[in-house]
């Protein structure tokens, strides 16, 4: 019998519980928890891409401006831990985000290694002009399920910041640049509570029918809960091939590990996560931390999975930028191993 097949997971415990109580009781789970009961028993991927956003998401709300040979050094490690996409930093206004001023020296000067992807956030048209300068490959853009959120973190609407986007996808298919979408407050926002399910699969049908090879939806405050996250992925899979879905999940209510749990599920096979929990957004009060890479690896590893990153290495990356920022890591897992 291999690792998956002895791992019980929320989503089977229907099954297993099936075995143990009486017929009445079972009826009754199925009955309450019908999402948890139709995903029971689902297969996990045998492989799973980790999107490390550490460098971009969770450096850009650090108060104190990071020297960018500490941004650089921080990529370099997590580069040779084997993460195969990391989001190196964002061409955006020096005005708006002065964490990512540096963004052309940290391009120049990050060591790339062959088969890693450095993606990095570009919100409109100039943005993306200055990233492609600055040796881009691939870059990201950025909207949001909430109009509330929209405007205030990038000052426009929805459907105004899907028509810049549009620019940008069609700049960077001339010039063979690959895009990724993000989708912000997939299970709810700061300003307007719970998001409806179809406004989320909408904005993500637009970014996949503009170009974008893969859709990251983001929990941005952390609130959501696997039944949320089912609700969620079921409607925008019936927008966008599930194949061309991540998830970015937020710790916020210690909900991360299980939400990525359920959408694995699912079938996703692409999981965005932030070194050492850095990170979170200066719009959505309280939303501190991305959930943290080691974390999600070492449940990965223990559920059989393939990541291809060094578990070692990726903690000693966490720990280089905790030092260097002179804070106590976020990983549950770090913080367990400094105490063995």
């Amino acid at each position: 019998m291999n690792q998956k097949s002895q791992v019980q997971t929320p989503l089977t415990t229907i099954v297993s519980l099936s075995k143990t109580l009486n017929p009445e009781c079972v009826q009754l789970l199925r009955v309450h928890f019908p999402q948890v009961a139709a995903s029971a028993g689902k297969s996990l991927p045998e492989k799973v891409k980790i999107v490390e956003v550490g460098p971009r998401d969770g450096l850009q709300n650090e108060k104190t401006i990071v020297p960018a040979e500490v941004k650089i050094c921080l990529i370099d490690m997590l580069s040779e831990a084997g993460l195969p996409v990391i989001e190196a930093t964002s061409f955006v206004s020096p005005k708006w985000v002065p964490q990512m001023a540096d963004q052309v020296e940290v391009m120049k000067g990050i060591s790339k290694k062959p088969g890693v992807n450095y993606p990095v956030l570009t919100p409109n048209l100039k943005g993306f002009q200055a990233a492609v300068k600055a040796g881009a490959t691939e870059v990201a853009i950025f909207g949001a399920a909430s109009e509330l959120f929209s405007k205030k973190n990038i000052n426009c609407s929805v459907e105004e910041s899907l028509q810049r986007f549009e620019e940008v996808a069609k700049a960077a298919k001339e010039q063979g640049v690959a895009v990724r979408g993000y989708v912000s407050c997939v299970l709810g926002c700061p300003y307007e509570g719970k998001v409806a399910p179809g406004k989320v699969a909408q904005v993500a049908k637009r970014l996949y029918a503009m170009g974008c090879y893969e859709i990251s939806l983001g929990d941005t405050t952390g609130v959501g809960t696997p039944g949320g996250m089912i609700e969620m992925l079921e409607a925008v899979k019936h927008e966008v091939p599930v194949e061309a879905l991540a998830v970015h999940c937020h710790d916020t209510y210690g909900q991360a590990l299980a939400n990525i749990l359920v959408a694995l599920q699912m079938g996703i096979s692409v999981v965005d996560s932030s070194v050492a929990g850095l990170g979170g957004c200066p719009y959505a009060q309280g939303a501190s931390g991305n959930v943290a890479t080691e974390d999600v690896v070492y449940m990965l590893h223990g559920l059989g999975i393939q990541t291809g990153v060094d578990l070692a290495k990726l903690m000693d990356a966490g720990a280089f930028i905790c030092q260097s920022l002179n804070r106590r890591t976020s990983s549950k897992v770090a913080q367990a191993a400094c105490k063995l």
